[in-house]
């Protein structure tokens, strides 16, 4: 099993989730973050509050998947030009994972 773990900037959750939603994904999550950087001057998706603050704000949607589906996954969401250079991924593996 896998988790794969995305990271937009906020004003895209939502076209993130609509994406998510129409990929037929049993379940994703959304975490609200902070990104702090010493590059941020040079990021031309900031806005000027982001700028202002010192920070931006981000949403990681953590996805659980089985191996095969983690890589397909990947390959649609990269087959589309919505995200193309506005996020991060990555996949890491999942030792157990179940219900409390």
């Amino acid at each position: 099993m896998k988790k794969l773990s995305i990271v937009v900037h906020t004003s895209l959750q939502q076209e993130l989730a609509d994406c998510l939603r129409s990929l037929n994904l049993q379940s994703f999550m959304f975490s609200h973050i902070e990104e702090h950087s010493s590059q941020h001057k040079q990021d031309a998706f900031l806005s000027a509050r982001d700028k202002v603050v010192g920070y931006v704000p981000k949403v990681r949607a953590d996805i659980l998947l089985d191996d095969e589906r983690a890589k397909t996954l990947i390959d649609e969401l990269r087959g589309g030009e919505s995200f193309a250079g506005k996020g991060v991924y990555w996949v890491c593996d999942v030792e157990e994972a179940g219900a409390l």
